[in-house]
């Protein structure tokens, strides 16, 4: 199964063990256990690199002093064969909590003095927390257990483009962060933030050829990895990014440690420090020399998604270098500290990113103090509004503002994003063309209407430095308006037509095609059908041929791209390539929106890039590869896991049989018809039965449907009585039950003939996929990965057609009912009325009250 697959049931598997463990104290377990196993497995590798043969590694013990010390002098640990995770599942049924607890302790001992700050202590929360496993010693190894047998399939050899490791550690946080309500915020920052983030730092970055990046909350370094991977798309060698990070809380602190050293960075590359960001600022110095070793740390960025509105303590911190120059933030509200903390921490040429509650922007106080002091000295360059409701455990409004220490210009960018997601469960998230949009806006800085404004330090200073979003940019929907002289004489107004210029602009004449007036500010639909009219005409298809013309190579392009370079293409730049190519051929087109086509790209480009993935780990052969197709049942109230069927690697088995066993999968689809044109012949069968006739054995005792055996026993019944004569009427009990046992044994037959048809179909989709020739392994991913890319972006100018037609649709029939329409109609109701209470009868009150309300229906008091 690929990395997805995987990661998820590992995780579905890791939830259901959790039982009533807490998901934030559970991630501690596995994702330890992960990096246990991690750091064994890198140790068997170094090990059968310098020829070490099976019998030296079984033979690895503690006492054997010199090789420990060669093996720490290289890995920076040392763990004994008896503790190796390999060896733990060799033991099967004879493992014990106990092996756990001895590693663990060993571990903390044969740590490499040059590796001390890096690996002591990564394990405490893993071996504090095992008493909550379980109430005995049996228990807890179990649930270990269960635990090493759930992990043991994770690969380890993390390969380029490929870190399947990664993605699953990475996969199982968010997954825990999304289960552990509000403490989701300790630990994790979003995946779409983060790539948001990465992509504006790593822009700013992608000319330097050696990057220092800091984290100063680093939770579980989650945002920190994702830079470094977005900084090394544009930097020779990833070696040379150099990672920061600090964090508070032990239990996340270890997991910052952990999940950097996963992701094969090297050691030296990787500075940790577990510590109040706030209280325990660097410089940081080794403590065995802390004069040689100081270091103040200032970075290339600096990025921070800090807990927001902590309280702190801000006594004696007057002369804090970091604070100096803007001041304290308030006791009760820690956000500008943190924001200050981090400025302090970049180069003159740096940048950073911080995410921040919505309230920083214009809250009184130290904190506008604070911020009118950022501003006159330029350093706040963006603010960047997200869409609510997109942090695990809080619906709060949040920011990401972006500083420099220099800048060239002294506007503020500001964009409200807040419009631009897409609804996850109880979250929102943010699209990849959300992401998009974003990043561009902020780098090539840009003034978009109801979405981002560049906002002068005058006009700053003109609102008393109040950053609030909306005093800058107005992303609500225009409210909507009635004209009062359509309203009452009908047409269409021509201010609401004009609303639509940008259409009008791009399709030269077709305004005047559509709309004749009837006078200055009234305008009619001269259209008949106004689909065909906007189809039809000669700008159109102007336009639609602009675009056939952009996109004519576009599937060979995709081709030569994809599929010639299959093994060789560099995946992790490769949807930058894809998306600068669909925006190069949208350049000159109007009206169509790049962001759209982009998310079009990257909904398909998920699909491809697994495959490409798994070509380049495993060969070009992966594509004919079938494995088992792996399902959960339930058995005795266990869930189990079975094989049901096959399932192609890359290659779908619907889209091999569409392609090349047509006639068979035809055929079955034939006999599937059929069969549910019986189900309704049933129906209408039992529809024609008489109310009496219902009350028969044939008919089960809710009267909905007919009881196989008792029908084919009257069947019988009814062909022994009548052997001379069957002509029976076509509505009779006897012809009903007739043609029912026909239907019954029909419906038999073709069931049985789609099992067999369908299981020799199955059989043979996997003989196929399995003698797949160069030719058609090449045909079959063109239908898979480039033809629907193809489709979804030649569909965008209808899109924009039907829009369009639909809009003035919408304007044709918003006034085509009028005031004096709708006048006339509720007179002549009053009219209607007041006739029919004349006919009513009652005593003389009732007849009093019935005068008064005419009077009503006729104006009078």
């Amino acid at each position: 199964m690929n990395k997805q697959q995987l990661a998820a049931k590992i995780w579905e598997s890791a939830n259901q063990m959790r039982s009533k463990i807490e998901p934030n104290e559970y991630k501690d377990y596995i994702l330890g256990l992960i990096f246990y196993k991690y750091l064994s497995e890198t140790e068997l590798q170094f090990l059968k690199k310098e020829d070490f043969t099976d019998a030296d590694i079984n033979a690895l013990k503690e006492e054997d002093a010199d090789t420990v010390d060669y093996i720490k002098k290289n890995i920076g640990y040392f763990i004994s064969y008896d503790n190796l995770f390999s060896t733990w599942i060799n033991k099967g049924k004879d493992f014990d909590i106990a092996n756990l607890r001895d590693a663990l302790s060993a571990f903390n001992r044969l740590i490499s003095p040059a590796h001390k700050k890096l690996f002591d202590g990564i394990f405490d929360t893993l071996q504090t927390g095992l008493s909550k496993l379980g109430d005995s010693a049996a228990s807890q190894t179990k649930a270990i257990s269960d635990l090493l047998h759930l992990i043991k399939v994770i690969p380890m050899d993390a390969k380029q483009d490929y870190d399947v490791l990664g993605f699953i550690y990475e996969y199982l946080i968010e997954k825990f962060a999304a289960n552990a309500g509000k403490k989701a915020g300790e630990f994790y920052t979003p995946h779409e933030v983060s790539v948001l983030i990465s992509e504006i730092i790593a822009d700013h970055l992608k000319d330097r050829k050696i990057i220092e990046i800091y984290d100063s909350t680093s939770g579980s370094g989650s945002l920190l990895i994702n830079i470094g991977a977005s900084v090394a798309k544009h930097i020779d060698d990833k070696n040379n990014i150099k990672y920061y990070a600090q964090e508070l809380k032990q239990n996340t602190y270890n997991l910052t440690r952990m999940n950097l050293v996963m992701r094969g960075i090297l050691p030296n590359n990787i500075v940790t420090r577990n510590g109040d960001t706030l209280e325990d600022d660097w410089p940081y110095f080794d403590e065995n020399d802390p004069v040689h070793s100081y270091n103040p740390l200032y970075v290339d960025a600096v990025v921070s998604n800090p807990p927001y509105s902590q309280k702190w303590e801000p006594s004696h911190k007057e002369a804090d270098p970091r604070y100096a120059r803007f001041g304290l933030a308030p006791k009760a509200k820690a956000d500008y500290a943190f924001l200050l903390h981090d400025l302090f921490h970049i180069k003159p040429d740096g940048i950073m990113a911080i995410v921040l509650p919505h309230g920083v922007l214009f809250r009184g106080g130290e904190e506008n103090t604070i911020r009118k002091k950022l501003i006159e000295a330029n350093h706040i360059d963006a603010i960047i509004g997200l869409p609510a409701g997109i942090f695990f455990g809080t619906g709060i409004p949040t920011i990401i503002i972006i500083l420099k220490q220099k800048r060239p210009n002294t506007d503020v960018l500001i964009i409200d994003a807040s419009k631009g997601f897409v609804k996850d469960g109880k979250n929102n998230k943010l699209r990849a063309s959300d992401i998009k949009k974003i990043a561009d806006t902020v780098h090539n800085r840009v003034s978009l209407p109801k979405y981002s404004q560049k906002v002068e330090r005058a006009t700053i200073r003109e609102n008393e430095y109040n950053l609030n979003i909306p005093r800058y940019v107005d992303s609500s929907e225009n409210p909507e308006n009635w004209d009062i002289y359509a309203s009452m004489f009908g047409g269409i107004p021509v201010n609401e037509i004009e609303e639509l210029q940008n259409y009008w602009e791009a399709f030269p004449g077709l305004r005047e095609t559509i709309f004749e007036n009837n006078n200055e500010v009234n305008t009619k639909l001269k259209a008949n059908d106004v689909t065909t009219t906007i189809t039809e005409h000669k700008a159109v298809v102007d336009f639609n041929n602009q675009f056939n013309q952009a996109f004519h190579d576009f599937n060979n392009y995709l081709k030569e791209e994809l599929l010639s370079n299959c093994e060789t293409v560099k995946i992790s730049r490769e949807k930058i390539v894809l998306s600068n190519a669909i925006f190069k051929r949208l350049e000159k087109l109007p009206l169509i929106d790049k962001y759209e086509a982009y998310q079009l790209l990257s909904d398909k480009w998920d699909v491809i890039k697994v495959d490409l993935e798994i070509i380049q780990t495993e060969g070009f052969e992966a594509t004919k590869v079938v494995e088992p197709n792996m399902v959960m049942k339930k058995k005795n109230g266990k869930d189990v896991e079975e094989q049901q069927g096959w399932k192609g690697r890359i290659m779908p088995f619907e889209l091999v049989q569409e392609t090349y066993l047509s006639d068979e999968l035809k055929s079955i689809q034939a006999k599937e018809n059929r069969l549910i044109e019986i189900t309704t012949e049933y129906e209408e069968q039992l529809d024609k039965l008489a109310e009496d006739d219902k009350e028969a054995d044939a008919i089960n005792e809710a009267q909905d449907g007919f009881v196989n055996a008792e029908v084919l026993k009257e069947a019988k019944r009814i062909k022994a009585e009548n052997k001379k004569n069957t002509n029976f009427d076509e509505d009779s009990f006897e012809a009903i039950i007739l043609k029912v046992n026909d239907l019954i044994a029909e419906e038999k037959t073709l069931k049985s003939q789609v099992k067999t048809e369908t299981i020799a179909l199955h059989n043979k989709t996997k003989a196929t996929i399995e003698n797949l020739s160069e030719e058609q392994i090449n045909e079959l991913l063109e239908l898979k990965w480039i033809t629907p890319l193809v489709n979804s972006i030649n569909s965008l100018p209808k899109t924009i057609i039907d829009q369009l037609a639909n809009k003035v649709q919408t304007l044709a029939s918003k006034y085509e009912i009028t005031y004096a329409d709708v006048a006339h109609e509720i007179n002549e109701a009053e009219k209607t009325l007041a006739t029919l209470l004349d006919d009513l009868e009652g005593n003389d009150f009732d007849l009093q009250g019935l005068n008064e309300f005419k009077n009503f229906l006729h104006g009078k008091e």
